[in-house]
């Protein structure tokens, strides 16, 4: 397989590094029981081995309907994108596998991807089975995707019920001015030692995605983006730097976020925090299986809060079509096999069993008819996928984009946790970022 240089720069700066190759794509011609495929799934439950089981029952059921078996990895995110990576770059990767969906276009450039056009398109059933909003993730606008939606997430505000009860606060709150003042009433020094120990809020001020991810919708509800219509990068436009402080504040201004959130590198840190009752609130794409394994029953979701609550369009955003894509090799030996896979796993029956075990949402409208997503919690997230929820650049930079901006943040939430961040220091780490992100380009 031949990849473009230049996609191959683009990727290789987006990599920390690359791994050794533990599968290839196997198979031969067309599909018959003697066939294997290999397929890389991505972890979408509390650990590998539950995802394994999960799936494991899936694939029984499509074994059993084509004949066909799969050797299934199930690959932690911290490791997924070397692991493309180097199966990009040798030509030898899966038949079949998952991928952040925010990876579509970068990866897209690369070649190495089957466009779903065609008879691709036809084997999983066509376009308009599946929300719009997830679809537009597959690749870069004007172009065949080479990703089809698989799970769908979206972010909403999850809170306390019995704290917020507590605080004499009746609602959660719909404006971002609500959510901070409900923040502050909900910081407290609950045992009378002088030390706070209920904080409003709980965030991961050391992931680089969730900062990018918070950068982008709060830069949509003030008015800005990420990116002009050329291209451009536009980190610290007014707009940008607006939405971005109103994050950065919660910890260095409003002193509504514990300093040790500074050293949170990912949602399960900050979920766990929320559960063991250190915060009141926080934002986050899936934790019910989390906090439904701990037994915590005491919170509810609601919207992100908007800036402006009579906003319409991109300022009224409150997540970016966050979820998992499919994908499948080019350099697959059973291209019919693999769209098999494809379908059966985009299919309305899978698509109820596997997004109910894994509390994601369904990616196919008709889905959504299964009681088990008939709760108030998807009903909210489903709206909010569907209606308030924008996909991230798509841009074959988009993950350079999320490290300079998730890194400029979370060096900003150091800063706050044992000192002070001005205005002019927010400005002056997107600009700098801005800087990198142009010089790349």
């Amino acid at each position: 397989m031949k990849i473009p240089v230049k996609a191959l720069s683009t990727v290789a700066v987006l990599g920390l590094g690359m791994t050794t190759l533990a599968a290839c794509g196997s198979g031969s011609g067309e599909a018959t029981s003697g066939d294997t495929l290999t397929y890389w799934a991505s972890n979408q439950g509390t650990t590998v081995e539950d995802d394994r089981k999960v799936l494991e029952e899936s694939l029984a059921r499509f074994t059993e309907e084509t004949g066909i078996e799969v050797e299934l990895e199930v690959i932690p995110w911290t490791d997924l994108y070397n692991r493309i990576l180097t199966a990009v770059s040798s030509g030898e990767g899966p038949d079949v596998l998952n991928i952040g969906n925010t990876w579509a276009t970068t990866l897209q450039e690369t070649g190495a991807f089957l466009p779903f056009e065609g008879e691709a398109l036809e084997a999983v059933g066509g376009q308009d089975r599946f929300i719009q909003s997830s679809w537009s993730t597959g690749g870069a606008e004007g172009e065949p995707p080479t990703s089809i939606p698989l799970y769908g997430l979206s972010y909403s505000l999850y809170y306390n019920t019995e704290m917020f009860a507590a605080a004499g606060i009746e609602a959660p709150p719909e404006t971002w001015d609500e959510f901070v003042e409900d923040a502050k009433k909900l910081t407290l020094d609950t045992d009378g030692d002088g030390e706070i120990d209920q904080w409003g809020v709980s965030l991961a001020g050391s992931s680089i995605s969730n900062n990018a991810h918070q950068a982008f919708v709060r830069g949509l509800q003030a008015g800005g983006s990420l990116f002009d219509e050329s291209g451009k990068p536009t980190f610290a436009s007014d707009e940008q730097v607006a939405g971005v402080k109103q994050w950065i504040d919660l910890m260095a201004t409003d002193k509504v976020v514990s300093p040790s959130n500074a050293e949170f590198t990912g949602g399960s840190q900050m979920v766990e925090d929320f559960a063991a009752g250190n915060a009141a609130m926080f934002f986050d794409q899936a934790p019910a299986k989390t906090l439904n394994a701990r037994g915590f029953e005491n919170f509810a979701a609601a919207p992100v809060p908007l800036t402006n609550p009579d906003a319409t369009g991109d300022e009224a955003t409150m997540s970016h079509v966050a979820g998992i894509n499919l994908s499948v090799f080019n350099e697959t030996d059973n291209e019919e096999g693999a769209l098999q896979l494809a379908a059966h796993l985009t299919s309305d029956e899978e698509q109820v069993y596997l997004n109910k075990a894994f509390t994601a949402l369904p990616v196919l409208t008709a889905a959504y008819e299964d009681e088990a997503f008939q709760s108030e919690e998807i009903t909210l997230k489903q709206g909010i996928l569907e209606n308030n929820a924008k996909p991230m650049p798509l841009i074959s930079q988009e993950g350079q984009m999320e490290t300079l901006v998730g890194t400029a943040m979370k060096n900003l939430f150091a800063q706050a946790a044992t000192g002070t961040v001005t205005e002019a220091d927010i400005r002056k780490a997107l600009e700098d970022a801005n800087s990198q992100m142009a010089a790349a380009q």
